[in-house]
């Protein structure tokens, strides 16, 4: 296991990481790239605590969602399944969790300040947290992709199962885009990411 870790999360984290894991019965699954989500936690039919996290994530964004995704199991098992998923016992139990984690051996010093400002509070994806996602994507290996929020109004854009949009207004938190082919309005997150076509 501690092998299979060094692939995916930075050297120093392996051994608190591997830790977590056995503490709490996690079976852990990576697995292939998700659009929807970067990982996931359910406790099976057999009282499995089963939690899967995409095989693509740099390192640095594997570990943060790897510890959100325990979070959830840490937080059930403390508070009761009536909690809300990312209330309040929820982002205190990722806090306590993930503060070990935030020092300068495991995340580069450029992260730090602002992993540190984002677990004053920490929402329930880093993906709206626009600042630390754009500093995470530096690490992600080199692609021709662009986030949402990045694009100008009224660009036409592919998304990977290849459906064309065109970017629209800005609704409270998501993107309204229009599909090209339907006309039917979707709702994107700001840092999906998406490729940029040229206009015709």
């Amino acid at each position: 296991m501690n092998e299979t870790l060094a692939k995916y999360v930075p050297e120093h984290a392996v051994k608190p990481v591997f830790e977590l894991i056995v503490h709490n019965q996690v079976h852990l699954k990576i697995v292939n790239e998700r659009m929807t989500r970067h990982g996931d936690y359910r406790r099976g039919h057999s009282g499995k605590h089963e939690i899967t996290v995409n095989a693509n994530l740099n390192k640095y964004r594997f570990l943060i969602t790897l510890v959100h995704e325990i979070s959830h199991l840490v937080a059930f098992e403390k508070f009761g399944i009536a909690i809300k998923p990312h209330g309040s016992e929820w982002k205190f139990t990722f806090q306590r969790l993930m503060i070990p984690f935030i020092r300068p051996e495991i995340f580069p010093p450029k992260l730090l300040p602002l992993l540190a400002r984002h677990f004053k509070n920490p929402s329930a994806s880093s993906d709206t947290d626009a600042t630390l996602s754009l500093a995470l994507k530096q690490f992600d290996a080199a692609n021709d992709k662009n986030y949402i929020f990045e694009l100008p109004y009224g660009s036409v854009f592919r998304i990977k199962s290849g459906k064309i949009f065109k970017k629209g207004a800005q609704r409270t938190k998501r993107f309204e885009c229009v599909e090209v082919n339907s006309g039917r309005t979707y709702l994107f997150n700001p840092n999906a990411e998406v490729e940029l076509l040229p206009m015709a």
